[in-house]
């Protein structure tokens, strides 16, 4: 870990120099370029020297255990015990920080929830998930665009897929991945049995066209009049689109937008990132089981949460973690279900490292 650790600053130590290079100021994106990798680095440099004057200090005061004075060795000792824990404390961070970083944690999101088994009560619930998930990007000022919904006739979603746009928000929302199932009573339901219904949520890191290269031959694009409610001319002209990637065989739709070009350029935002996704899920097939657990992937068809109106609880079943704030979460107030996953799979990784 220290070569490591020496290796990022002397890298910081470069990459200041360049900062000050008038040939790198003059070149936008080069500096740009070099103030990003700065301020990654400096968050690693600032802590590893921190922890070099914490292994200065000890050893000074580890000299002050020979003096003659008693009360100069007692306070040696006590200072030694205070440096000691700090020690721990830099360390333990120094681990986190050096943890390989996911290279898609700042982009934004495209989120995909879709009504799964337990027909229109799913429906509703999948409504329920979106404004969730909404009122929580709304919390931290991110945007968020509708690219196509489905609705149902009294509420519900068969489906919505929206952009969420906000500086990490793949970081913070990629664990929502997985079936959500909820239990309770539907409106419908004279004897006042639970039902349980299922939903799905898939959440994908946006790609740009650097991360995937789209061949033109290799689409089938055909368009539709929209269907469904809508405004002035966003049923009466053609604007729909339909993508379908023939190698994949990956079909997006769209038809929100009353312009058939927005529509498109929608259309394939969808599309280049399940085709991103579908390469992430490749490359962790090819990974070993340690590694997987390791950046936290797994099945997405699993069932990873259930939400119970009846008990007002929310459980993570990846965890064990059990909330009695269902409404509560249900506002979109999911900080405490996203910290305890990310701790989760941090501790997981640590320990990974940990053991190589």
């Amino acid at each position: 870990m220290f070569d490591k650790l020496l290796g990022v600053e002397e890298r910081f130590i470069e990459v200041e120099k360049h900062l000050s290079d008038p040939k790198i100021v003059n070149d936008r994106d080069a500096y740009q370029t070099y103030v990003r990798e700065h301020a990654e680095l400096n968050k690693v440099v600032t802590v590893y020297r921190q922890y070099k004057q914490i292994l200065h200090d000890l050893d000074e005061s580890q000299d002050l255990l020979k003096d003659a004075d008693p009360e100069i060795k007692d306070l040696a000792r006590d200072e030694i015990a205070t440096l000691n824990r700090e020690k721990e404390d830099l360390e333990s961070e120094l681990k986190k920080l050096l943890l390989p970083k996911d290279p898609n944690d700042d982009k934004n999101v495209i989120v995909e929830i879709r009504a799964g088994t337990g027909g229109e009560e799913a429906a509703l619930f999948a409504g329920d998930l979106y404004r969730m998930y909404s009122r929580y990007a709304e919390s931290h000022s991110w945007k968020i665009d509708v690219i196509t919904h489905h609705a149902t006739g009294v509420g519900g979603l068969k489906e919505v897929i929206a952009m969420i746009q906000g500086k990490g928000a793949y970081s913070v929302l990629k664990y929502e991945s997985g079936t959500h199932r909820v239990q309770r009573v539907p409106t419908t339901e004279a004897q006042g049995r639970i039902h349980t219904s299922a939903v799905t949520v898939a959440v994908l890191p946006e790609a740009d066209e650097v991360d995937v290269e789209i061949d033109s031959s290799e689409l089938k694009i055909d368009v539709y009049r929209s269907t469904g409610p809508g405004g002035q001319s966003v049923n009466t002209t053609d604007s729909a689109v339909r993508i379908t990637h023939l190698p994949s065989g990956l079909v997006v739709t769209c038809q929100d937008e009353k312009s058939q070009l927005k529509n498109k350029l929608k259309a394939m935002k969808v599309l280049r990132a399940r085709l991103l996704d579908q390469m992430i899920l490749e490359q962790n097939e090819k990974r070993s089981e340690e590694r997987k657990s390791q950046v936290g992937t797994g099945d997405r068809s699993g069932r990873i949460r259930t939400y119970n109106y009846p008990q007002g609880r929310v459980t993570d079943h990846r965890i064990g973690l059990t909330l009695y704030k269902l409404e509560h979460i249900l506002q979109g107030n999911i900080d405490e279900l996203i910290d305890s996953l990310a701790t989760y799979y941090q501790t997981q990784a640590l320990q990974n490292v940990d053991q190589v």
